[in-house]
């Protein structure tokens, strides 16, 4: 019984930015689920690279391009993958940007747009489109890759900017959860910790950083892409068929302290 609820057989699931790191974690564990991967990318190679590793475990992946920033695109993504398939069963909105170092006062327009374009408002494009076709079909399960950040405020990197549009996904969960909850449609958001990726990896300085990361985590150590691919797992799942409106801290302990 519990099993069967974790199982994806049937399930069309689409995974932004899920073609490296964090969204391949959650494309190969989607797939391995039963899930048929749409990986929608801004870069076709990225995203083709994801699909080339899904094939080569034996599993069923598309691609499709798209630009999270471009609310026009990201509609017309929706209408065609639904035109296609028929329905869209999960949504991973997981594609986002981590720029830090600048303080407040030195923020830039394009800064602040930039990293709110792609963090927030790329989130609401992906949850408005895809979320008009779920809510047809009264049905639909949407995870948002938040961050701890939209909860603390990191040291010693300066980036206001970035904690605020990660807090700003966690509360447009909750209010399109509220929202949809009664027409069958799921929203929830996962909110890691320091993932060891590439991204985390090129941060100026991040050997220097990262001993304070680890100095205020209770496990003292980063976060794997494949462990928050298994909460998102879990969350886009019927396993998770009472829950809605939630933000799972997947944090090593961070914001314990």
């Amino acid at each position: 019984m519990y099993l069967e609820k974790l199982k994806l057989d049937g399930k069309v699931a689409v995974v932004t930015g899920g073609g490296r790191a964090i969204g391949l974690a959650c494309s190969t564990a989607l797939a391995e689920a039963g899930a048929m991967v749409v990986i929608a990318d801004v870069d076709p190679a990225v995203a083709a690279s994801g699909q080339a590793d899904l094939r080569k475990l034996g599993f069923v992946a598309e691609t499709i391009q798209m630009d999270v920033t471009n609310s026009k695109q990201v509609t017309e993504v929706a209408d065609k993958l639904v035109a296609k398939h028929g329905h869209i069963d999960i949504l991973v909105n997981n594609a986002g940007i981590a720029r830090s170092g600048t303080a407040g006062e030195e923020v830039s327009d394009e800064l602040w747009l930039n990293v709110n374009d792609v963090n927030y408002n790329g989130v609401f494009w992906c949850c408005r489109a895809f979320g008009k076709h779920m809510l047809k079909a009264r049905k639909g399960a949407i995870v948002n890759i938040g961050s701890m950040s939209g909860y603390i405020v990191n040291r010693p990197q300066k980036q206001a900017y970035y904690n605020a549009s990660k807090a700003a996904v966690h509360h447009l969960t909750a209010s399109l959860a509220a929202e949809w909850a009664d027409r069958g449609v799921r929203v929830n958001a996962v909110a890691p910790t320091y993932i060891e990726t590439p991204m985390v990896r090129s941060v100026p300085g991040v050997e220097a950083m990262m001993k304070e990361w680890l100095r205020d985590t209770p496990m003292n150590r980063l976060g794997q892409p494949h462990e928050i691919a298994s909460v998102v797992h879990f969350l886009a799942s019927d396993a998770a068929s009472l829950m809605t409106g939630a933000t799972v801290q997947a944090d090593g302990g961070f914001t314990c302290w």
